[in-house]
């Protein structure tokens, strides 16, 4: 088990390096490349997030990890953004569609000291679910596509 635990973090290490490069356009991404320092892109995005009154319900760090094993990775630090409000709706339109909550934003450090914030559009996280989920499942998305650009904005303000 323990050979098989750090063959996974070896992994992880090894693909947050390329972190620091450019991230190519996707479809239903929103990037967006800033000259904000890591940390304080992540103290302004927690604060954005509290401020637009929802929660911040998990978090997870390479670099943090990393740094605790005494390796030196790029900032790198998904959150997982979401309300109960929001989580019964979801359901009550799709059960399936439980599996992409909490929605994440992705902060990631650039070679140039600033940090990029991307995240995948809740109404893309909910495509695969839209014909299950019907205008209930659309209309939470399309509020929560709202939500996620202001709370980037709130961020990116700061």
């Amino acid at each position: 088990m323990r050979f098989l635990m750090s063959g996974v973090f070896a992994l992880i290490v090894s693909a947050t390096m390329a972190i620091a490069q450019p991230m190519a356009p996707r479809a239903g991404w929103q990037v967006f490349n800033t000259e904000i320092a890591y940390s304080d892109l992540v103290s302004s995005l927690e604060a954005a997030i509290k401020a637009e009154k929802m929660g911040l319900v998990t978090q997870a760090s390479a670099s943090a990890g990393a740094k605790a094993q005494g390796i030196d990775i790029p900032g790198n630090r998904v959150m997982g953004v979401y309300r109960n409000d929001f989580a019964r709706r979801m359901l009550d339109a799709s059960f399936a569609a439980g599996i992409e909550a909490p929605i994440r934003f992705y902060i990631t450090e650039n070679d140039n000291g600033g940090a990029r914030l991307a995240w995948k559009t809740p109404s893309f996280v909910f495509a695969p679910y839209m014909e299950e989920g019907g205008d209930e499942l659309r209309t939470l998305a399309a509020e929560l596509d709202d939500v996620f650009a202001t709370i980037a904005a709130r961020a990116l303000a700061e």
